[in-house]
């Protein structure tokens, strides 16, 4: 018998299909100047995903614990793009780079409120407080 859940399944090919979709569907006027790869990549407390060069190609990493089915699509779906308008921005990609440091005053934030992602910011906010602690609590115990 076949596994079910084999399209659930979070892996770095799913994550390309999650960044394609985002792209077209909230940021289509952003140009893709070079190739931009995406992947699953260490397992932080502190951080959800950054964007970095790599060689002439942009790399989005976001946290591998996010491969974890228990933690929300929406959560995966902000980090992605929240390191897509450091990539409009100019932060470690082609485009021109608009502001001297990524966060200044607020911008992603308010480029996020722009697109629509109100109510996702305040579900982020609300799973930070509740969920993530008690996710990486269970996670290192399973590891001890």
């Amino acid at each position: 018998m076949y596994p079910l859940l084999l399209e659930n399944m979070r892996d770095n090919y799913w994550l390309a299909q999650r960044l394609e979709q985002i792209w077209q569907l909230l940021f289509p006027e952003v140009e893709k100047k070079n190739k931009v790869i995406i992947r699953f990549k260490g397992k932080w407390k502190n951080k959800f995903g950054h964007i970095e060069k790599k060689g002439r190609n942009s790399e989005i990493v976001v946290n591998g614990y996010f491969m974890d089915e228990r933690i929300p699509e929406f959560i995966v779906d902000l980090t992605i793009a929240h390191e897509l308008i450091h990539y409009m921005h100019g932060f470690n990609s082609p485009h021109k780079q608009l502001f001297k440091h990524p966060h200044k005053g607020g911008v992603v934030r308010k480029e996020l409120l722009k697109r629509g992602f109100g109510h996702i910011l305040r579900k982020e906010k609300d799973f930070i407080k509740r969920e993530w602690p008690l996710f990486l609590k269970i996670k290192k115990a399973q590891q001890s």
